[in-house]
């Protein structure tokens, strides 16, 4: 096989860096602390319950997860019973939102991308990943290219032997 018949990765040998944001994924349990267990009859808190059954609860399922504190039923709950689950949540949960599931992975994300090192994208072709085994919510796409417009050469989405340009400087 001569030299002109060599097949060659152009992919490897191209100067693009690859963003892959699941790279970034916090692992550890998610959790869903419910208020919908704690309504009487379904529809309301009852305070002085409430508290009680908050004292007698086993936190150890909480232990060191990410926890998102919603109400899935369809009722009225008081802002303070958030709050006060969350005083709970916090000494043993590694963190604790206000939302779904997907609001809890934007707010980790968003606190990871914060802390990012933009520099090393400084004038470079970024492909910014698409696939991913974890849960990475589109916002967390958005912000990374919010933060990587200013600073690399050109952004694309995907793979690098099949990108979607996004951004060229």
């Amino acid at each position: 096989m001569s030299n002109q018949d060599e097949i060659r990765n152009k992919v490897a040998e191209s100067s693009l860096i690859t963003f892959n944001l699941e790279d970034l994924y916090q692992v550890g349990p998610r959790l869903t602390f419910d208020l919908k267990d704690f309504l009487f009859e379904g529809l309301i808190l009852r305070e002085k319950d409430y508290r009680q059954q908050l004292i007698e609860l086993d936190w150890s399922d909480y232990q060191d997860a990410f926890v998102n504190i919603a109400c899935t039923a369809d009722a009225i709950v008081p802002q303070w019973a958030f709050m006060l689950a969350a005083t709970y949540l916090q000494p043993i949960a590694r963190r604790v939102v206000m939302g779904t599931p997907e609001t809890l992975e934007t707010v980790l994300y968003q606190e990871t991308l914060a802390n990012l090192d933009l520099e090393q994208f400084r004038d470079e072709r970024v492909i910014v990943k698409g696939c991913s085994k974890y849960p990475v919510p589109t916002s967390a796409y958005v912000e990374l290219v919010s933060k990587l417009r200013p600073v690399a050469k050109a952004l694309m989405y995907g793979e690098a032997c099949s990108t979607v340009p996004l951004f060229k400087r």
